[in-house]
């Protein structure tokens, strides 16, 4: 179980950080995918902004044409005031039309663009992770790489719409009601301008603390979910051991954890909110104070000194949007560096740039099946596989005994390429595994493992596992192997839906489902890891038939501790501490009076 004092290491944010821009520009190329949906939300940008830099200024006239006053807007100079009321109202009005359904175009856009990357990330994100090695899953949670799936990938699409695009239209925004201001009056505007100075810097600053307390809120939350997920898969072993309290203890612990990390972000994303609303309200102070002087002075009318005041409240619109936009990227980027963190793990076991075909020819293929001198370790220098050298012939049916730890199951692992050998060879052929493409040596090589693993879906999809099989083949792979009358008597028969993990299956029948889904595919090679132990002794006498037949003509493999199930095999090899240390026939092995024969006697005498 997860310890509860389980922390992020010191290392958990990154003291050799990459750049905000480095990090962003690694979301370029998913926004470009979308680039012309981009470029037209970004041209949307320019007509809504003027559109807001211009309200100010006709509120500003409406005054001036009531105060009789010169107007900054010359066609509505010498109207009479109603005329020109109306005329600022309707104006007023039109921009306002205007400005919502371009912001509400452009949001929409911007949402497309951000889904589309989101749904590419995660595609991509799901693939490579498909693609890496076991020994990746040995040192990573399960927890944790839902998250990176799910929240982190969502935050990445806000990154570059909401984000990244919300921003630039915030300063682009900043920038025209700043040269409409300078135009208006250039020492009102030059307040107001130099008032974005100390706000940028307590951005800035506030920002930086938020992205820490991000990125160790995200770790934290890696953790709880990590916790999540093996108390739900291992319910059962929860309850049946009453852990129920004790882990619930550990789950508030590191959910306390978590929580006092978030509110370390909101207390970051409060003050810059607080922090803009006062100096907002300075700087609107600081334009009534120096406009009221230029008034006084007859250098500034009323209307330019009302259109100042709102353009103040525009000016910092913006800047408000700008920062809590800042924060979504701040949380965007702390999740690239987490995805990121995946993308960058290599894909160990990768087929060959040349690779050979070993069932081009299906005649050609015998079975054979050779380790030269493999030795193997989970950890580098710590060998479970030393030294192992034997071939097995085409057609023999070989078993593997041995205590546990012996490397019976790592000698599969590394036969399928779910781990590479760190040296020697495994040849299935003549050829190296190495050399052949994964998918086609696993096509070729049934694997039937002591749990029968079902996903979600009918039975007839648990056979096929996505491949295009008739019905007819279906039907006649469960009936080689027993399992048809079994599947019949199941309430919708080959239709019949199965839950998560096959909850409504007995383990038998997992069992059976996993021998029917091996004997639809003929391979040439089949390998039994304790794949009757689970079954029933009714059960496992209604699948030896079915078992022998499909056997019949392949090269297998069999790992079973009940030796007694395999003394009908052509040769057993006896391992030892990862060392091939006896081989031969089942007499052959008593008479050596050995390891195989203590293990066997044992077994008689628990009998």
């Amino acid at each position: 179980m997860t310890s509860p004092t389980t922390q992020p290491s010191a290392q958990s944010y990154r003291s050799k950080r990459e750049t905000d821009w480095r990090l962003f520009k690694r979301l370029i190329p998913y926004g470009l995918r979308n680039g012309r949906v981009f470029l037209f939300s970004m041209l949307l940008l320019i007509p809504a902004a003027i559109a807001g830099a211009i309200q100010p200024i006709l509120i500003g006239d409406a005054i001036s044409i009531i105060r009789q006053e010169p107007t900054q807007l010359s066609f509505l100079s010498n109207l009479p005031l109603t005329t020109g009321i109306n005329l600022v109202a309707g104006l007023l009005l039109l921009t306002l039309v205007a400005r919502t359904l371009l912001d509400t175009w452009q949001g929409y856009l911007v949402q497309e663009v951000g889904q589309g990357i989101t749904a590419n990330i995660r595609d991509d994100l799901f693939n490579h992770i498909t693609s890496l090695a076991m020994r990746f899953f040995d040192r990573t949670p399960v927890g944790r790489l839902i998250t990176r799936l799910t929240s982190d990938v969502e935050s990445l699409g806000d990154v570059f719409s909401t984000g990244a695009i919300g921003i630039i239209g915030d300063l682009f925004s900043i920038l025209v009601i700043a040269v409409a201001m300078f135009l208006l009056q250039w020492e009102l505007a030059l307040l107001l301008v130099i008032m974005l100075i100390p706000v940028t810097i307590l951005i800035v600053y506030f920002q930086q603390q938020y992205r820490k307390a991000n990125y160790r809120a995200r770790e934290e939350l890696s953790v709880l979910n990590s916790m999540l997920q093996e108390n739900i898969v291992g319910i059962g072993v929860v309850q049946l051991l009453r852990r129920e309290q004790f882990n619930a203890q550990q789950f508030q612990q590191i959910n306390k954890r978590y929580i006092k990390e978030i509110d370390r972000t909101i207390f970051h994303d409060s003050a810059i909110s607080a922090t803009l609303e006062w100096i907002s309200l300075v700087a609107i102070a600081g334009v009534l104070w120096l406009g009221g002087v230029l008034v006084l002075g007859n250098h500034l009318s009323i209307g330019v000194l009302s259109a100042f005041i709102l353009f103040a409240q525009r000016l910092f619109d913006p800047l408000r949007q700008f920062a809590e936009k800042f924060t979504a990227i701040q949380a965007g980027l702390t999740a690239i560096e987490r995805v990121s963190d995946i993308m960058s793990e290599p894909i160990e076991i990768r087929d060959a740039e040349v690779t050979q075909t070993l069932y081009s020819n299906p005649a050609a293929a015998t079975g054979e099946i050779r380790f030269e001198h493999v030795w193997f370790g989970y950890k580098p220098g710590e060998y479970v596989l030393k030294d192992l050298n034997f071939t097995i012939r085409p057609g023999e049916k070989v078993a593997l005994v041995g205590p546990t730890g012996a490397g019976k199951s790592s000698i599969i692992r590394l036969l399928t390429r779910l781990y590479e050998a760190s040296k020697g060879r495994i040849l299935v052929d003549g050829i190296d595994v190495r050399e052949l493409p994964q998918t086609e040596l696993r096509r070729h090589m049934g694997v039937i493992l002591q749990d029968g693993f079902v996903f979600a879906g009918d039975v007839k999809s648990n056979i096929t596992l996505g491949e295009e099989y008739s019905f007819e083949e279906i039907r006649s792979a469960a009936e080689r192997t027993n399992v048809a009358d079994l599947i019949e008597r199941l309430p919708a028969g080959y239709d019949t839906p199965l839950r998560e993990r096959g909850t409504n299956l007995s383990g038998g029948q997992k069992q059976l489902l996993a021998f029917a889904r091996a004997a639809i595919r003929d391979p040439k090679i089949l390998v039994l890891d304790e794949a009757t132990a689970s079954l029933d002794v009714g059960t496992e006498a209604q699948i030896q038939e079915a078992l022998e037949r499909l056997l019949e003509g392949r090269t297998a493999i069999i790992i079973a501790h009940r030796l007694s199930t395999i003394r009908n095999c052509d040769r057993i090899l006896v391992l030892k501490r990862g060392q091939l240390v006896e081989s031969g026939s089942h007499e052959e092995l008593l008479a050596q009076q050995g390891l195989y024969a203590s293990l066997y006697h044992l077994q008689m005498l628990e009998v």
